[in-house]
């Protein structure tokens, strides 16, 4: 607990560093984006003198680092700006969207999490047999499946004709409850989880056949210890190290991933907002869009960095 709490400590403390720089990337290439937010917000049609103005009362014509410093002051009170006319507070429309990108990546995590620790644990307790080289062509399979491509085939496959499972696009409604839910995102997040699961089926299995040859694993059975509690107890924990490392580097593939998914699904999440900025040359939704999502990434992987401990509390890198 000692050593959880003095990890958890460090990485907070790193936090608002973190957050600093994914603040001053985010702000730094959007400021090159091509566009004019003047003409974005008063249209092609305006007079000289109407964009002078809209870019004077906007601080546009101030240095850079001016805008950032006053961009930086404004996000320290929760501001996040407002979109283009007809304009709307940021905030809210984060707060709106940001739920239901959660809510796809976790599925999309738990599809790959739960695929990759059956296959790749099947692949290593029978390496070498037709059900090794079966998860194998799989996993490779699956690797070369881009997310995108494999939610075109699932919403052929199983959404349209007369005898569709789930619904081609779009959210249920509320008063769908459960149900509904699910099947407006068991496609999104199959998609999603499918292609992220083949590369971790790899890892277990590799990180599982390591551990299975050591010396630890014969001693144990050669002293009557049964094979299937050694695997349950020790191996498993011991082989999830390096599954969890990679997984937590998936995160930000997967958070990226969902965005493009929730375009192919009409889903109204960060990745529609993502559209709507970068079609109407909203820089500030963008803005706001990506740094909800890059610190979500920096969060996330503190969370892994926690979980190592919890795994395995041999592991001392703090």
């Amino acid at each position: 607990m000692v050593m959880l709490l003095r990890l958890l400590g460090r990485r907070l403390a790193a936090l608002p560093l973190m957050i600093l720089g994914v603040t001053l990337l985010v702000f730094v290439v959007l400021q090159f984006a091509p566009g004019d937010r003047a003409v974005a917000a008063l249209g092609e049609g305006a007079t000289p003198e109407a964009l002078q103005q809209y870019r004077l009362e906007n601080g546009l014509n101030d240095p850079m680092f001016l805008q950032y410093f006053r961009y930086l002051g404004n996000l320290i009170t929760g501001d996040f700006g407002k979109t283009l006319p007809p304009q709307k507070d940021i905030t809210k429309v984060i707060a709106q969207a940001f739920p239901l990108t959660l809510e796809l990546t976790f599925l999309g995590v738990l599809i790959a999490v739960v695929v990759a620790l059956v296959f790749g644990v099947l692949a290593a307790l029978y390496r070498d047999t037709w059900v090794d080289q079966v998860v194998r062509v799989f996993s490779i399979a699956a690797i070369a499946t881009p997310s995108f491509w494999l939610g075109i085939l699932l919403i052929q496959w199983f959404a349209l004709g007369t005898n569709s499972i789930f619904p081609s696009g779009g959210l249920a409604d509320p008063s769908a409850g459960f149900n509904g839910w699910i099947k407006s995102m068991a496609l999104p997040a199959l998609a999603l989880g499918v292609p992220v699961s083949a590369s971790l089926i790899r890892v277990v299995r590799t990180s599982m056949v390591e551990e299975l040859d050591r010396d630890y694993v014969r001693t144990a059975v050669g002293n009557g210890v049964p094979y299937r509690e050694v695997v349950s107890k020790n191996v498993l924990r011991n082989a999830l190290v390096t599954p969890v490392t990679v997984l937590g580097l998936r995160v930000g593939y997967l958070l990226g991933g969902a965005v493009v998914i929730e375009m192919i699904f009409s889903l109204p999440g960060m990745g529609q907002q993502i559209l709507n900025g970068i079609t109407s040359k909203d820089t500030n939704l963008v803005q706001g869009v990506v740094l909800v999502i890059s610190v979500t990434f920096v969060l996330v992987n503190i969370l892994v960095d926690l979980l190592y401990l919890l795994i395995n509390p041999r592991i001392r890198t703090v």
